[in-house]
């Protein structure tokens, strides 16, 4: 069976190494752009040292955020061949997630009053890609 849905690749550009980043209003700019008024938001970050989730943004609550996080990992001394540096950042990705599901009603996701959805860069400055897709 194949389903027609709507999808689009989008860039999120990081400016520091670790930082908690609001997307909220691009995703639901997305939505109105194609349309899309009633289904699923599906995100997949596509990168092993980034996540997605949702948070509570009050002030400071992004730097509580990133220190919970790093403080997770604990300081080994890691065999990845790549870069060893990069194994808490990989760990924390599986852990947070990269991928997250969002009903979308009368074109806007739909979230508790304190909820955004964010990306979380854990070994930036880049240039994130996100997949992302509706679905009815």
């Amino acid at each position: 069976m194949q389903y027609n849905v709507p999808s689009m690749r989008i860039k999120i550009p990081t400016t520091k190494h670790r930082e908690v980043l609001d997307i909220t209003e691009r995703l639901n700019d997305l939505a109105r752009a194609q349309n899309f008024c009633e289904g699923l938001c599906h995100l997949f970050i596509l990168h092993t040292t980034a996540a997605v989730t949702t948070a509570d943004l009050d002030p400071g609550t992004d730097l509580d955020m990133i220190d919970a996080f790093t403080g997770m990992i604990p300081h080994r001394r890691y065999r990845h061949p790549h870069n060893p540096a990069h194994v808490g950042d990989h760990i924390l990705s599986s852990l947070i997630g990269t991928s997250l599901t969002v009903p979308i009603v009368n074109g806007r996701l739909l979230l508790g009053a304190w909820q955004r959805v964010v990306l979380i860069e854990l070994a930036g400055p880049r240039e994130r890609e996100m997949e992302v897709r509706f679905a009815s």
